[in-house]
């Protein structure tokens, strides 16, 4: 028999595909029901910018706080140095201390874009797990928590049994990693009464591993909760594009890049993603993502305004969209399309199209760019480039010159 949720949060996030697995919904759904319950989710610090991949968790605690909770974002100051071996293949590259510090600088201000901050009931708190990871020592850690798991049921996890049934190298620092996060869970309970812990269907193992943790040594209940893959009509992972990952951090991508991403999504993606990722009710989600032909377009100009607007603001989806129009219905310019500025320097003697072309994010090389030109794939000024020995120079950019990679990706050459 289906389950009929009874709190607002596990209405809401099951309606709109959030839920894939839970260790005791009936129990969470009950208790988000009649109290204030506070979550988490981890972030590790690989990198300086979160990407859309990451969407999914941030919209997660979003929804949360929106339903009277408590959503906690961990920063993984501590986790980061050992590395998360969930799926992956091969182990992280370790980052030093300097790295992780400015990466956890820098993402810092995403999560302020979708969650409030504060000493409230249902404000977050910003928490950095190496506050007490840094401080543990070895052997008390061993003494504490290592009596609490076993070796047979840490193989068993997926992200371990994965990798060694591939015969691919497991190296002890990682194998550490699941005790880190269970501890994590223990202090966040400690601290703050913390009592679930969400994350991708990947974190399932080291979720559980949490749980089990605050059961034997505080005799508590806690909970897991975890969201599924999402994947593209295309079947290939959220958050990837033909250049790589679409990133939340305006200096890695910009706000009409990201827009743009939204924009041309597949058609059978429209109405997922905009209950995913947006705030509309799910019932004008599945009205837009049902629509076809021409429609579907603008229900993506909706998608594509929605999230550009959460996480750039209003101004900036809007910017995007009368640039997008401009580009792409009158042939134009537009204001908000990706600008490439040369020094008088830097032409003096000419420079190749081809170095251009990459220099303004239409390629990620030179090979790429010939490429690109040899398939036809280029213009420049809305006219076919064919020539990839192409060298510009000061009269050539007299004016701004517009440079395309196929239909849909543009960006402004001029000189500065």
């Amino acid at each position: 028999m289906t389950y009929h949720p009874k709190s607002e949060f596990i209405t809401e996030i099951s309606a709109r595909g959030f839920l894939a697995d839970c260790t005791n919904l009936q129990e969470l759904d009950e208790r988000l029901a009649r109290e204030v319950v506070t979550g988490y989710i981890g972030y590790d610090l690989t990198a300086s910018s979160l990407h859309i991949g990451n969407l999914v968790q941030i919209m997660l605690l979003r929804w949360m706080q929106k339903t009277g909770h408590r959503p906690i974002t961990l920063m993984g100051g501590g986790t980061t140095k050992v590395g998360d071996p969930s799926g992956k293949d091969e182990m992280r590259k370790m980052l030093s201390i300097e790295q992780i510090n400015e990466n956890a600088n820098s993402i810092r201000s995403v999560f302020s874009r979708y969650i409030s901050y504060g000493d409230g009931p249902t404000d977050s708190p910003l928490v950095n797990n190496a506050e007490w990871l840094d401080k543990l020592g070895y052997i008390e850690f061993l003494r504490d928590i290592g009596p609490h798991f076993t070796i047979n049921r840490l193989l068993s996890f997926e992200s371990v049994k994965s990798r060694l049934d591939r015969e691919q190298s497991l190296s002890f620092i990682e194998f550490n990693y699941m005790l880190l996060q269970a501890y994590d869970y223990l202090e966040l309970h400690r601290r703050y009464g913390c009592i679930l812990q969400m994350g991708g269907s990947d974190q399932w193992g080291n979720i559980v591993s949490g749980t089990d943790l605050i059961r034997r040594v505080l005799s508590k209940d806690a909970y897991g909760l975890t969201t599924p893959l999402v994947t593209r009509a295309d079947g290939k992972k959220m958050g990837k594009s033909v250049d790589g990952a679409v990133w939340l951090n305006e200096d890695r991508m910009s706000s009409y890049d990201f827009w743009q991403w939204w924009r041309n999504v597949a058609d059978a993606d429209v109405g997922k993603f905009l209950k995913m990722f947006t705030e509309m009710p799910v019932s004008e989600c599945d009205r837009l993502g049902a629509l076809g032909g021409s429609e579907i377009n603008e229900a993506k100009v909706i998608l594509a305004n929605e999230v550009t607007g959460l996480l750039h603001g209003a101004s900036a989806a809007e910017a995007a969209e009368a640039t997008a129009r401009e580009v792409f219905e009158r042939g134009g310019v537009g204001d908000d399309l990706p600008t490439l500025t040369l020094t008088p320097a830097e032409i003096a003697d000419g420079i190749s199209i081809v170095q251009v072309i990459v220099r303004a994010g239409l390629a990620s090389s030179g090979k790429e760019a010939k490429r690109l030109i040899s398939d036809n794939g280029a213009r420049i000024d809305d006219q076919p480039l064919t020539d990839a020995g192409l060298m510009l120079d000061a009269a050539a950019l007299s004016s701004p010159v517009k440079l395309s990679a196929g239909k849909k990706r543009h960006a402004l050459v001029q000189l500065g």
